[in-house]
């Protein structure tokens, strides 16, 4: 989450339908919108020039959506529950390995593309689980996994991207949600289906820190491991607030080194980052991202076709999991292995406070992805994905 924030109408989500000759998926058809977006921003100078990475761009965003669109019909069925407006993406003739559609283009296969053919295959098939639950941070979504569940499906793993109440393309209103156990209903279903014995691997980014602890409270022996990803590991009667605070406050420092209240106060009651559905009265109800500063703070070393998917697909972040206090137990938080996975070029969540974390709840081990933001399944994919499938081999053991 960091601490980049910015404004928003608070007027509601809109149905947009249209026809077309041809009935496609909303999250695939979500694309032409996209696509006019990226479109107008380009110069008529420099027109020539962009139309090849332009394509480009496209060609990575429908994947992305196709890569979605048949994780969520495996799982849920052909239904998608958020509208979107409907475009055209027309499927390539080759080969449908892993169930993928790829969008047709006539462009030369780009270094990129790589990250989705040959990933590392896994080694090890002896392990105690080759699921992974994949859970995003605020204002992401399933959608940013994208690469990721690519590069896991490869190497034999079964990988789960979960949309959180009111993330991606979950039709609740973010300004709803009470508490955190409303946010991580749909990951908490996802445990509650699991035959006896079944486990996971649980990874969470960012806030999803905070909501893997909350499942790893409730489900201790459904879990093998869990990772966090440059995110929220709270130690118990903390909230992801107390983390990110500790952030903010450097900024109203008194000159006797102490924390400003009133100034945090001031920065919480500032309208263009906050939404007050219930009125100014009450408590925010979801934070917002300023979209301007999303490249500058949290992908700084993500592509500019990743930052355009983000700019699209970004939702507003619910306050109230944001501020409640977490209280996990030895028993069974304590009893999972938990890996943490530093982002060293992080400028969302600076490393100083990932050290922080680690430091005061300490896991099982320690990783470290030089270079990276604070999105590594974009910056650093096959990175990232290295350390998942070593972070899987290791061992299982009494803690």
């Amino acid at each position: 989450m960091g601490n980049a924030l910015g404004c928003i109408s608070t007027e509601g989500v809109r149905e947009k339908t249209s026809k077309h000759e041809l009935n496609l998926p909303p999250l695939l058809a979500s694309f032409k919108g996209r696509a006019g977006l990226l479109s107008s921003l380009s110069s008529s100078e420099n027109k020539k020039k962009k139309a090849v990475s332009f394509d480009g761009q496209l060609d990575e965003q429908a994947l992305a959506a196709a890569l979605l669109f048949n994780h969520h019909q495996r799982n849920n069925g052909n239904s998608l529950p958020f509208p979107r407006s409907q475009s055209v993406v027309h499927p390539s003739s080759g080969s449908k390995k892993h169930g993928l559609t790829r969008s047709s283009s006539s462009r030369p296969r780009s270094h990129s593309d790589s990250l989705l053919k040959r990933p590392d295959q896994l080694v090890n098939q002896d392990l105690e689980t080759n699921r992974v639950v994949l859970v995003h941070g605020g204002g992401f979504g399933a959608w940013c996994w994208y690469k990721t569940i690519a590069l896991l499906e490869e190497a034999g793993f079964k990988a789960d991207a979960v949309d959180l109440t009111g993330s991606g393309i979950h039709y609740s209103d973010t300004n709803g949600i009470r508490n955190l156990a409303e946010y991580v209903k749909p990951l908490s279903d996802i445990f509650y289906k699991l035959g006896e014995g079944e486990k996971v691997i649980l990874v969470g980014h960012d806030l999803g820190g905070a909501c893997i602890s909350y499942v790893m409270e409730l489900f201790p022996s459904k879990i093998a491991k869990a990772v966090f990803i440059a995110a929220t590991m709270l130690s118990s009667g903390q909230s992801a607030l107390d983390i990110f605070s500790q952030q903010v406050y450097p900024l109203f420092y008194t000159t006797t080194g102490k924390v400003s209240q009133t100034g945090f106060s001031d920065l919480i009651r500032q309208p263009q980052t906050f939404i007050y559905a219930n009125g100014k009265d009450n408590p925010p109800t979801a934070i917002v991202i300023d979209k301007a500063l999303l490249r500058d703070s949290w992908f700084n070393q993500s592509s500019t076709k990743d930052v355009a998917l983000a700019s699209v697909s970004m939702r507003p972040i619910p306050f109230a999991p944001v501020v409640e206090k977490l209280f996990l137990s030895s028993n069974n938080y304590g009893s999972i292995q938990r890996f943490y996975i530093k982002t060293r070029g992080d400028c969302a969540l600076h490393v100083p406070l990932q050290e922080s974390m680690i430091k005061s709840n300490p896991p099982t081990q320690v990783f470290e992805l030089k270079g990276s933001d604070h999105a590594p399944f974009f910056s650093k994919p096959q990175a990232l994905h290295k350390i998942l499938v070593e972070i899987s081999q290791v061992p299982s053991k009494d803690i």
